[in-house]
C-alpha cells in the first residue's frame, strides 16, 4: 500500500514506517519558538536541563513577530529572556523588524519541501505552502524538541479534497479558502492532514497556496498539501533552491474523499464569530464598518496588498474609516516600498505598520473597540480575536472596497 504526503515526510524522519494512527519519533529539522510562549521555552528548558546545550544551534531559532516591537514590559522582558538564552546557546534570532516567523522560515530557506517545522505558532503547518510539514506546539514540547531534535507524533490520516472548476472571475484564493471551510466544517478534517488537488489549487502562485494552507487550522486540521504549479515551483526554488517535491503514491490510502464545485463560487466573506460562518458577501452588502485590515500570516504577502492597491489607487479611504495595512515579512514591506506601492496606500488613507502579525491577534496596533464592525484578511473572527468588536474575514479585494465605501462591499464594483 503507497503513502500518503504526510506518510512519507514523517517516514523520512523517523526510524519507523510511520503509517496513519501509529506514534512515532521524528527528527524535527526546524526548531523554533516566537516571543508569545518563547520566554516559556526558556523557562521549561533551563529547568528541565539545568543550562545544557540545544540538540542543534543551527537548527533552532526565535522569531519575534506578536508583539513586535515590545509594546509592554512583559513582552521586552520576554523577548531579551529568548535574546539572552540565544546568545548563551549560539541560535539566531530573527528579531522584531523581520516579520511573520513562519514566513521567515520559508523566505529564508529553512522550511523548505519535505522538511519538519515546529513552533509555538498554532498556524505553523502554514509551511505546508512550500511542502513541509509544520506543527505548533506547547512550550514544554518545543523545550524538549530544543533539547532532543525530536518528538513524537501520532501519525494522522489524510483525507483528499478535490475542487472541481476554475476560479472564476473577481475570486481569489480567500475566497476558496472560505468556500473550503463552509464545506468542510471543523469536524470533516479534525485531527487529520488534507491533500488538495484540482486545475484551481495546483496552478495558485505560491501567495494562494499560504491563503489556503494558513487555515487548514481553521478546518481543525493538522497540515494540508498541494501538488506544486509550474509558478509556485519556480518561487519555492527561489527561497529554498533545489528540491524533490514530495508526493503521494497512486495507491495511498485515504479515509474520506471530498469534491468542492467552485464553478459557481463568487466573493465570499465569514461573519462572527466564526471562520465557518461563511455567506456571499453580498448578503452583507451595506453593512457598515469602522475599519478594515490586511495582513496577518493569511494574507500579509506582497502579492496580497498589491491587490487591495490596484482598488484603492488613486482613491481615499471613506470618513471615520480606519484601514491597517500590515505586510508579512521585512522583504514583502521593502518591495512595496521600492515600487512606491505604500505611497499610493500612503495617499489613500492607509495606516502602514511594520512587518508582523498586527491586529490579527491581541498584542499589536489595530484592535476594534467594543460596538465597532471590522472587516479583516485574518484567518480567525473569534469573539476577542481582534477586539471587542465584530470581526467579517474577507479577501484583500474585499476589505479594499469595503473601506473605501465605509460599508461591506463586492470588490466586484472596482473590478474590470
Amino acid at each position: 500500500m503507497g503513502k500518503t504526503v504526510i506518510e512519507k515526510i514523517i517516514s523520512s524522519h523517523s526510524p519507523q514506517d510511520a503509517r496513519a494512527g501509529e506514534i512515532v519519533w521524528m527528527e524535527i529539522d526546524v526548531r523554533s519558538a516566537r516571543d508569545f510562549a518563547g520566554a516559556n521555552v526558556v523557562k521549561n528548558y533551563e529547568r528541565e536541563y539545568d543550562g545544557q546545550p540545544v540538540a542543534d544551534a543551527k537548527k533552532t531559532f526565535f522569531t519575534f513577530d506578536l508583539v513586535a516591537p515590545a509594546k509592554t514590559i512583559k513582552y521586552a522582558i520576554n523577548q531579551q529572556i529568548c535574546r539572552n538564552f540565544a546568545l548563551k546557546h549560539g541560535i539566531k534570532v530573527y528579531d522584531v523588524d523581520m516579520g511573520i516567523g513562519s514566513h521567515v522560515l520559508m523566505e529564508e530557506g529553512l522550511a523548505r519541501p519535505g522538511a519538519t517545522v515546529v513552533g509555538t505558532d498554532s498556524h505553523m503547518n502554514i509551511v505546508s505552502a512550500v511542502g513541509a510539514f509544520g506543527q505548533g506546539m506547547g512550550d514544554v514540547d518545543v523545550a524538549f524538541i530544543f533539547k532532543t531534535g525530536k518528538t513524537w507524533f501520532e501519525v494522522p490520516h489524510t483525507i483528499k479534497v478535490k475542487i472541481k472548476g476554475k476560479l472564476p472571475p473577481h475570486t481569489s484564493a480567500k475566497d476558496l479558502t472560505l468556500k473550503i471551510i463552509k464545506e468542510l466544517g471543523t469536524t470533516t478534517a479534525l485531527g487529520k492532514a488534507i491533500e488538495f488537488y484540482g486545475e484551481a489549487v495546483e496552478s495558485l502562485p505560491l501567495h494562494g497556496r499560504i491563503t489556503i494552507l494558513s487555515m487548514v487550522t481553521e478546518m481543525s486540521g493538522i497540515a494540508g498539501f498541494i501538488p506544486f504549479g509550474e509558478e509556485a515551483r519556480k518561487e519555492v526554488r527561489a527561497w529554498a533552491g533545489d528540491f524533490e517535491e514530495v508526493k503521494a503514491d497512486p495507491d495511498a490510502e485515504y479515509e474520506k474523499e471530498v469534491e468542492i464545485d467552485i464553478s459557481e463560487l463568487e466573493p465570499l466573506l465569514a461573519a462572527p464569530s466564526h471562520p465557518k460562518n461563511v455567506h456571499p458577501v453580498k448578503e452583507y452588502q451595506g453593512q457598515k464598518i469602522d475599519s478594515g485590515f490586511i495582513g496577518s500570516c493569511t494574507n500579509g504577502r506582497e502579492e496580497d496588498i498589491i491587490a487591495a492597491w490596484k482598488i484603492l489607487k488613486g482613491k481615499k479611504v471613506a470618513p471615520g474609516v480606519r484601514l491597517i495595512i500590515v505586510p508579512a515579512t521585512k522583504r514583502v514591506y521593502g518591495n512595496l516600498l521600492k515600487k512606491g506601492i505604500l505611497q499610493d496606500l500612503f495617499d489613500a488613507g492607509a495606516i502602514i505598520l511594520n512587518a508582523s502579525c498586527g491586529g490579527c491577534a491581541e498584542g499589536h496596533a489595530g484592535l476594534t473597540g467594543e460596538g465597532e464592525v471590522q472587516i479583516s484578511t485574518g484567518n480567525r473572527n473569534f469573539a476577542g480575536k481582534q477586539g471587542k468588536g465584530l470581526t467579517f474575514l474577507a479577501s484583500p479585494q474585499s476589505v479594499a472596497a469595503s473601506v473605501l465605501t465605509g460599508k461591506i462591499t463586492s470588490p466586484e464594483e472596482f473590478l474590470d
